[in-house]
């Protein structure tokens, strides 16, 4: 399939979902009361955006920054659990719509000052870290994680880690870059948060090719420490867009004193079939099936814990977002971590409870439409369907005609376009 087709494809399947404003982070006054907050923490390699409602921009940073952010959450009566509800027209209305109450800059210094406060306020005195995955602007990170700290019902500290995205499908190169360009600014987190007598416990939870960031901090800090903290206690891997030969190294270089991972899976995560015609017709780690060889006697090794979420039914057409849609799998997570236990821990039979859950009920509505290897799920907006007609007036209208049969000629196992024929 060629590029254009691809995007002439990928244009038409979102032309009919309903659209929604962009810039929506404009803070708004609290006018509802039974509406609740979400406070966190943002850590960034973004650049900063002139345009206040946009705050960070999908393109690099040359230094890392730092914000202080509240988004409000409407109450039950407004939208269900695992539901990002996007306002429909601006300003946003708390009562109904996420909304931004308070935006903040901050420097180094507050950051920590922030950090050190919310730590204090948590029982545990635990730090959970979020990271997203490819294709999403800063208010999709932003709103998809307020929805997880709330929905879980989490008392850890919350930090959004958010890197360059320039929110399009056909950046999944760009995208790729900017988690490898963001790596040591992780791991210098990580390095801060292992170091900080306040922060007992800290959970990351990484979706899609965020997972290659955590990743490859951790294996950093690993191998610069001589192995990782016992504070770093949870690692949740949902749908990881990583090389399962890869994970394999990686894994080894963090030592054997390591983290509890415990991995979402789906077999009929199709983003991720895509992404192995990508990368090789090597399998994803969020789509092999975990009871094959080798893969089941290196998780047992290892004390990996695998979920298979194939059973799931999804709304998400490319089975890319189970972990993110569910409400039931969000709450069941939520309640694990708020009674201390291990997401490791199989006494509860954790993976059967979610599919006997969730398993023939509709899945709540998320936050994205799943995309080409797509980002955790969110509404598609007119921005995104601005993107896929801009690519394809580029792609089919070229001047060029060398191009413009190179780009007829590309295949879809090759996003840079090094695989096109000639």
């Amino acid at each position: 399939m060629s590029n254009v087709l691809l995007a002439s494809a990928l244009f038409g399947l979102v032309c009919g979902c309903a659209s929604r404003p962009t810039n929506v982070l404009l803070p708004v006054a609290d006018t509802s009361p039974s509406s609740s907050r979400v406070e966190m923490l943002v850590a960034t390699t973004r650049s900063r955006s002139s345009n206040p409602a946009e705050m960070y921009t999908g393109e690099r940073g040359l230094a890392p920054s730092f914000a202080d952010i509240t988004v409000s959450i409407p109450p039950t009566s407004a939208r269900k659990v695992g539901e990002v509800a996007w306002p429909k027209k601006l300003p946003s209305n708390p009562a109904k719509d996420f909304a931004v109450l308070k935006a903040q800059e901050l420097s180094v210094e507050g950051a920590k000052a922030w950090l050190q406060a919310s730590v204090r306020k948590s029982p545990d005195h635990s730090v959970l870290v979020f990271i997203h995955g490819f294709n999403n602007r800063f208010e999709d990170s932003l709103y998809r994680f307020a929805q997880i700290a709330h929905d879980t019902g989490t008392d850890s500290a919350p930090i959004l880690v958010t890197w360059p995205s320039r929110g399009s499908t056909l950046a999944y190169g760009y995208d790729r870059e900017s988690t490898n360009y963001t790596r040591d600014a992780v791991e210098k987190l990580f390095q801060y948060l292992a170091h900080d007598p306040e922060v007992k416990e800290v959970s990351i939870l990484a979706h899609s090719m965020g997972n290659w960031l955590a990743l490859e901090a951790l294996r950093q800090m690993a191998i610069r420490n001589g192995g990782l903290p016992a504070k770093f206690k949870n690692v949740m891997l949902a749908a990881p867009d990583v090389d399962v030969d890869v994970f394999r190294t990686q894994i080894a270089d963090m030592g054997k004193q390591h983290p509890q991972f415990t991995l979402f899976v789906s077999q009929d995560d199709r983003a991720l079939a895509i992404s192995k015609r990508v990368w090789g017709d090597i399998p994803r780690l969020g789509s092999i099936n975990p009871e094959q060889t080798p893969y089941k006697e290196e998780f047992a090794t290892n004390n990996v814990t695998v979920i298979d979420l194939t059973k799931v039914k999804s709304g998400d057409k490319l089975n890319h977002g189970k972990f993110a849609e569910s409400p039931q799998i969000v709450q069941l997570i939520g309640a694990r971590m708020a009674s201390g236990q291990n997401l490791t821990d199989s006494r509860v039979g954790l993976g059967d409870t979610i599919i006997q859950a969730t398993t023939g009920a509709a899945a709540a509505a998320g936050s994205a439409a799943g995309l080409v290897i797509s980002a955790p799920v969110a509404v598609v907006d007119q921005n995104t369907r601005d993107n896929y007609g801009n690519h394809v007036n580029a792609l089919a209208g070229s001047q060029n005609s060398q191009k413009a049969k190179a780009g007829k000629n590309c295949v879809v196992s090759s996003p840079t376009g090094k695989d096109c024929k000639k």
